[in-house]
């Protein structure tokens, strides 16, 4: 069994699921949680799953990042919302020569991280996972699980498969979670983009979960206009993007179980939206490169407009 340590910065429905399945798998591990910690240190966590149902009833948990352990692997599982707390939160826990796993989606995150922590290994993992927090401590697993692992070089240059990726791999595996190693993390990341920018965005502005947007014609075309205007956007960055995996992905929304994304959930429950690492960063990155992708500006717009209105209804203004 490996030594390694994990510490999970950000226990919700994925660091959440994705911890207690290391752990569970006989791994050190430490929980940062806010809102859920006085429960979770009492009760554990529970996770009802379709690989199968489990409880852990006891785990280690935090409510300040100063008290945990320096540990070998640091997951981060925040929102990307919540990057600016990192420069706080990832030096304390973080071992020289240790990994920072970034798990959240958008493009660019490994460049803030690499600004923050030196001496250090930095890997993304694209997560396809449909998984939501139910209640206090509690996860549901509905679909899906495989991470796409990658680590991350100056300017997103392929490195290759490196002996660390594989070492992670070998516990993620080991806890039941499916690896797959990318040798370019950058094209990773555009990749999971394919589904998020289509599937994210349009859940909020139209209301509605995965299976209600692939049920009607106009919809779904919709949605495959959008990822080719993705795959635009990585040829800027010269990452190809095939037609076949195009398909894949409207397949396997077709396929999956009825969801309602992240960016819906955090939206029904008047949260910031992670707008900036899913729409905007690809935007700029395109825009740099002299090419527009209206669609995708069109939709950043929108929910730009939403997510502001949603913070003043609140009466939190926030940073415009």
């Amino acid at each position: 069994m490996s030594d390694r340590s994990y510490a999970i910065l950000g226990t919700g429905a994925l660091g959440g699921f994705y911890g207690a399945k290391l752990q569970k798998a006989g791994l050190d591990v430490h929980f940062l949680l806010k809102s859920d910690y006085e429960y979770v240190s009492k009760s554990g966590l529970v996770v009802e799953s379709k690989d199968g149902d489990f409880t852990l009833p006891q785990v280690n948990a935090y409510n300040d990042v100063t008290k945990m352990p320096q540990c070998d692997v640091v997951v981060v599982a925040l929102k990307t919302t919540q990057n600016h707390l990192l420069p706080q939160m990832l030096p304390p826990v973080v071992k020289d020569d240790g990994v920072v796993l970034i798990l959240q989606n958008g493009l660019a995150v490994e460049e803030e991280v690499a600004a923050i922590v030196s001496n250090v290994s930095i890997m993304g993992g694209l997560c396809f996972l449909c998984s939501n927090k139910v209640g206090a401590g509690h996860i549901r697993h509905l679909d899906y699980g495989q991470i796409t692992l990658g680590e991350y070089a100056p300017g997103y240059d392929a490195c290759g498969i490196t002996e660390k990726m594989r070492q992670i791999a070998d516990d993620f595996i080991n806890a039941g979670i499916s690896i797959e190693l990318t040798e370019d993390l950058l094209l990773g990341r555009w990749k999971k983009l394919v589904w998020n920018i289509p599937y994210n965005g349009l859940s909020v502005i139209l209301n509605a979960r995965t299976d209600e947007l692939m049920a009607y014609e106009h919809t779904r075309k919709l949605a495959e206009q959008l990822m080719y205007e993705v795959a635009a956007g990585a040829k800027t960055c010269d990452r190809i993007i095939s037609d076949s995996f195009i398909q894949m992905m409207l397949d396997y929304t077709v396929k999956m179980k009825p969801y309602r994304t992240s960016m819906k959930i955090d939206h029904d429950e008047r949260r910031s939206l992670e707008v900036e690492a899913i729409f905007g960063n690809p935007l700029r990155k395109a825009q740099a490169a002299g090419v527009n992708l209206p669609q995708i500006n069109c939709i950043y717009q929108q929910l730009k407009f939403l997510d502001e209105k949603s913070r003043v209804d609140k009466g939190d203004k926030g940073d415009k």
